[in-house]
């Protein structure tokens, strides 16, 4: 178990950095100068090459990227050049290793700005997360006990429309009639979980719902079918012969072999959620990482893109390495070599 999960952490630390290396030459190397959108209405030649020169733009792409990677290792000065830094010292900004880069638009380090959007992000994610997971495992396993019952029918219908409805429109929603016109929940706005746990629970509870009715309708879907379909095994017979008492039937034997595909959809979705949930962000004014992504990419603040793209990548790229070990506990027959 040591050694694979040591292999799988040397390929997540290469996998992010082919994925960084190729997303910074994407846009660096691409036709649009990122110094024009830091200029200015008054922009003239001048201005313009001087902010390219502060910016670090007029280096090769090689050079800019190596200056990157060195930074998440030791930090960063800026402006990203020696100079400006030798005639304006006290205009020097500091950041810290791991340093994602400066954002020119802002005027701050990217690690600031993903500091404060960072727990917004998280929360809503683990949150929901929590929420979908029970309710669409739960549900799933319901339908699939209770195959062609009332029960059945209910859930697969409720979990269609989960699925049908854009996540835009149920935020939409949600966010006008509980909380605008009825006020059963204040309107969500960022409370920190160690300033006040309730009102930051009380403030969420809208972006959760949004999510985790999305998700636990395909999650309902999931793990009804595999459900009846493991039901059906021999060994499922042979245990219910031998008096085995239903709840360990349907648990310990049946469950345990449907959370291979539960455990696999449920780390990517959560991994990707990590990296902010963009439409849910946006339709609550929630300032995550999601929000911060669509900010940058209207703005063209392109070393901000670029951070975050690694923030995402390394969120996905660690989920399916979190699935891989985790098979090895759920499923005996899996192999970790």
């Amino acid at each position: 178990m040591f050694w694979f999960t040591l292999r799988r952490l040397v390929s997540v630390v290469a996998m992010v950095f082919l994925i960084t290396a190729t997303t910074f030459a994407l846009f660096y190397a691409s036709p649009i100068d990122p110094a024009r959108y830091t200029c200015g209405k008054n922009c003239t030649p001048t201005i313009l090459e001087g902010n390219r020169k502060s910016l670090g733009y007029d280096k090769p792409v090689l050079v800019q990227y190596s200056h990157f990677v060195s930074g998440l290792f030791v930090g960063r000065d800026f402006p990203d050049n020696e100079e400006l830094k030798a005639s304006n010292p006290e205009q020097i900004v500091h950041c810290p290793a791991p340093c994602l880069g400066y954002s020119p638009s802002q005027h701050r380090t990217i690690n600031e700005m993903v500091a404060e959007a960072w727990p917004i992000s998280l929360s809503i994610a683990i949150g929901a997360f929590l929420l979908w997971m029970v309710i669409g495992v739960g549900g799933g396993i319901v339908a699939a006990l209770n195959k062609g019952k009332w029960q059945d029918r209910s859930i697969v219908g409720s979990a269609l429309i989960g699925f049908s409805l854009p996540t835009f429109f149920v935020g939409l929603v949600l966010l006008t009639f509980p909380a605008i016109k009825w006020g059963l929940v204040p309107i969500p706005s960022y409370v920190p979980f160690g300033t006040n746990p309730w009102k930051w629970a009380q403030n969420l509870i809208l972006p959760w719902i949004t999510l985790a009715f999305f998700f636990a309708a395909s999650y309902v879907r999931l793990t009804r079918a595999y459900m009846i379909e493991t039901m059906s095994e021999d060994y499922i017979r042979t245990a219910n012969a031998k008096g085995v008492a239903k709840w360990a039937v349907i648990f310990r034997h049946g469950l345990r072999a449907v959370l291979t595909p539960i455990v696999t959809a449920a780390g990517l979705d959560l991994g990707g959620l990590l990296g902010g949930a963009i439409i849910t962000e946006s339709v609550f004014s929630m300032h995550g990482l999601g929000y911060l992504a669509v900010h940058s990419v209207t703005t063209m603040d392109l070393p901000t893109i670029v951070a975050l793209v690694m923030i995402v990548s390394t969120f996905i790229v660690l989920a399916n390495m979190v699935v891989d070990i985790a098979y090895g506990f759920i499923d005996p027959r899996v192999k970790l070599s």
